[in-house]
């Protein structure tokens, strides 16, 4: 039997103690993503993040180190999100230029926007995966390349 891994890229971008973050709203409500998508054929990791965050936020990046690998496995999570297993590797990014982040021209169905969110709000808000807690501890210790299983993830109250 075949089991295949979507392979993801993101960035996580941090500024005067902000997150840039992208904004949705769907069946889900209101809730927050880091820029991120899929690996394309004949395609790098690091070629998609910068892809992705051009896609989602309309700026270019730098792509730095790897900050920490995602791994979603719908059998532990009730198919929390869906049934595709996923690794996503989020990497460490710097703006290039002075470019303002914004909604792209096409922006992604339920896209509503793209938001610098102070890092002190990041427990306050719906982030998918809920990953607020490695950050904060990625940007207090830059500790690199943490494995994060969203099994071992705490749900939020509607889920």
């Amino acid at each position: 039997m075949n089991h295949p891994i979507r392979v993801r890229a993101g960035a996580l971008i941090i500024e005067n103690d902000s997150i840039l973050l992208i904004e949705f709203h769907d069946e889900n409500g209101l809730h927050y993503n880091l820029p991120a998508g899929g690996v394309e054929a004949n395609e790098s990791v690091k070629e998609a993040a910068k892809r992705e965050v051009r896609e989602e936020a309309s700026i270019d990046i730098k792509v730095g180190p790897l900050a920490f690998t995602y791994e979603y496995t719908p059998h532990l999570t009730e198919n929390r999100y869906g049934t595709t297993h996923s690794l996503g590797l989020i990497f460490e990014c710097t703006r290039v230029l002075d470019s303002e982040p914004h909604l792209p021209d096409k922006p992604d169905p339920n896209q509503t926007g793209v938001k610098w969110i102070p890092l002190k709000e990041l427990e306050h808000i719906i982030l998918y995966p809920r990953v607020q807690r490695h950050i904060q501890e990625y940007v207090e210790h830059k500790l690199k390349n943490a494995f994060i299983e969203e099994h071992t993830l705490e749900e939020y109250e509607n889920e």
